[in-house]
Formats: C-alpha cells, structure tokens, sequence
C-alpha cells in the first residue's frame, strides 16, 4: 500500500517547509520538495495536503487502556478504551499502565488490550505493575518481563507521595529501579520507571533520595503529574533543571484548577521560561482514569473519566494561547517521548521511521486526518478505521 502526501507544510517536528512524503506500507519511504507517482504504475492514495500542517503521530505514554478507577469501589472501575479515543485525537502511540488496582487489573489483561490495539492498527506498548510495590509482573521478574515481552518498555506506574501507595522506602526503588535499568540495557528498550507523584508535600524526595544515595541517574525514572499542584510544580521546575524528565497531566476538571492545578499549556510556558530545557518535557493524558467531581460543599457528584483527546488540546492551547512556536509544542508529545522511551522509529517524520502521521489545518489547528503505521485511520475529522466493537 502507497500512500503519497503532496503540498503538505511539514514538521518533523521541526519545520522543513513545504514537502511531499512517501509512505510504502508502515513505513515513510521519501520525503522530498516534488514526488510524483507515474499513473501507470502501482496504484496509491494521493492526499492533498494544501493549507494543513504535516507532523507526527502523537505519543501518549501514560494511558489506562483497560480502564481505571476504582477507589470508589467496583461500580467506580472506568471503561476500557477504544481505537478511536485514540486515532480522533492524532494519537497513534500509546503506553497503556494499570494504576491503583494492581489486584483486578492484571499484566495479563493489559497485555493482552495492547496487543488488541495492535492488531486493530495502531501501536501499543506498556508498564510492568501498578501503583505498588512488589511489582506484579507478568512472568513472576521485571528482568524478564522488559526483556521477553515485546510490549513491555519499563516499570510503572509506581505511586509515590499518595496515600494510596504502597509507602516503599528509598531501598525498594532504588532495586526496582536498578532491575529495570539492566533489562533495558539488555533488551535495548527504555527500561524506565514511571512514577506517579500524589499530592504529599515529601512530592520528589524519594526520587531524589535514589539518586544522592545509589548509582542511578536521575533519568532512570519518568514521574508524571507534575503540574498536579503549584508545590511539586515549583519542585518539577527544579528536579528537570537538575536533568530529570517531567511529565504534565492533561486529563483534568475545573475544580482541578480552581484548587491550584496547573494549566498544561501555561505550565508549559512556565517551565520554558524558568529555562528547563523542552527536552525534558512532556504531556500525557492519564486516558480513562477516573476523575472525581465535587459541588460545592466537597460533596462527590459523580466520575468523570480522563479522556486521550485532551493530550492534543494542550498543546493547541499552548500553540494559540500561550504563543509557543509549533515545532516546539509539538515536541512534548512526539519527538520528546520516543526519545525518552526509546521508542526509535517514533516521533520524528524521517525516512525509514513508521509512517505515524497527522495532518492538522494551518489555520485552525484542528486535527483532520490521521495515519497509523501507513493506513489512513480518521480522514477529514472523521474515523474511516474503527474499532472491532465499535
């Protein structure tokens, strides 16, 4: 299958201009200034991509694919996902996490939900474990698991700071962490830890207590929900200054904010203008985690559910809104989590990469066509590719 972009203004995510690109089945086969398909020969799809942005697929590296929830009991359990939460939000990458419940929700569900994405055309990759420690892995190891499970890139997400954690102290992490450095070094994957930061003032202590006492870099662990509020925000700024990765939540409600939530897009800002380089920044969206809502009086009214399609709303935010230059926006959920996971034919438009690919208006911003792996998935805003069940 060929597929030929024609008149599109690319970024890769840096811009290059006006360019035409060349997918032959998953893969991006040329880009150039001028490609043109003879009529005689194989057949392809030719897209017109006057007047829209050409980037790439987007990344979400922390999603709960088989659902979420649960601390307000079973009923709370939120929904598995679906192909197109994903494809309609440019999201062609994902990496799915259990989170609380590492006792209903199980490595072999979550596996098992990833390779189902897979096979329903767009990429899918995971964590071994949940919230805590021990780790509940798949095969009984975490060596084992990075190393012999195709899908499995690293550990997570292990809750620290939150009452709902299993408290570990610096010595467990630091083991865990360890045993997933050697199998990422073995297997050639990230081998990270994805840490989940609650809401406690001790906020990046543990991590940081790691790294001054062991031979860890700070790299070695991927904490997310760092915009969560403006105390461990300010503690971020600090932590990816002194060279750690930090990831923002884009999954939220206004209550969130009004409480001192930070703004994804506007954090963003913060963060560059505090001089933390964007490299070391990302978004993911905490997809179909549970939200809880309250009135007024603190009262829980119900459960909203963390939606994929925020993750690119973020970054158009931060575009429109908060005047960050595209080729830079568009790094926090591209170039910047394949680098940082080792996701190495993600991220970037550049011959040989997988043909993951979005097309945006260059006016609007919004999203209107989306390929995952050389098969067009959602075509002038609408899914042309859905899920089985769908």
């Amino acid at each position: 299958m060929f597929v030929l972009i024609k008149n599109g203004d690319v970024f890769t995510p840096e811009h290059i201009g006006k360019k035409d690109i060349l997918l032959a089945g998953s893969k991006i086969a040329a880009i150039s200034d001028n490609i043109d398909w003879p009529d005689s020969f194989i057949d392809v799809q030719v897209i017109d991509a006057t007047g829209k942005y050409v980037t790439p697929g987007f990344i979400d590296s922390h999603v709960h694919i088989t659902g979420g929830g649960g601390e307000g009991s079973f009923k709370t359990r939120t929904p598995e996902l679906y192909l197109t939460d994903a494809t309609l939000a440019g999201v062609t990458t994902l990496v799915g996490v259990i989170g609380t419940d590492g006792t209903a929700r199980t490595m072999t569900n979550l596996i098992a939900k990833a390779k189902a994405l897979k096979e329903e055309g767009i990429s899918c990759y995971a964590y071994t474990g949940s919230y805590q420690i021990p780790v509940k892995t798949l095969t009984g190891s975490i060596e084992t698991d990075i190393m012999m499970i195709d899908e499995i890139i690293g550990v997570g997400e292990i809750a620290i700071a939150d009452h709902r954690s299993s408290q570990p102290q610096a010595h467990e992490l630091a083991r865990l962490a360890s045993q997933a450095r050697v199998a990422g070094m073995l297997s050639g994957k990230a081998g990270v830890v994805n840490i989940h930061l609650g809401d406690s003032k001790t906020m990046l202590s543990l991590l940081q207590e790691v790294v001054r006492t062991n031979d860890l870099p700070v790299t070695q662990f991927y904490p997310t929900h760092i915009n969560r509020n403006p105390y461990i925000f300010e503690a971020g700024i600090q932590y990816a200054k002194n060279g750690g990765f930090v990831d923002f939540t884009t999954s939220s409600v206004k209550k969130y904010h009004e409480e001192g939530e930070v703004k994804c897009s506007k954090g963003l800002r913060l963060m560059l203008e505090a001089g933390v380089p964007i490299e070391q920044i990302t978004f993911t969206s905490d997809g179909q985690g549970s939200l809880p809502e309250f009135n007024e009086k603190g009262e829980l009214t119900g459960l909203l559910i963390g939606k994929v399609c925020t993750l690119y709303r973020e970054v158009q935010a931060a575009i429109q809104q908060e005047n960050i230059p595209i080729e830079t926006a568009l790094k926090v959920i591209t170039q910047n989590p394949a680098s940082i996971l080792k996701l190495r034919s993600k991220g970037m438009l550049q011959e040989g990469l997988d043909a993951d690919i979005v097309l945006l208006d260059n006016e609007s911003l919004d999203i209107d066509t989306v390929i995952a792996l050389g098969q067009v998935m959602v075509q002038n805003g609408k899914a042309v590719i859905k899920g089985t069940f769908e």
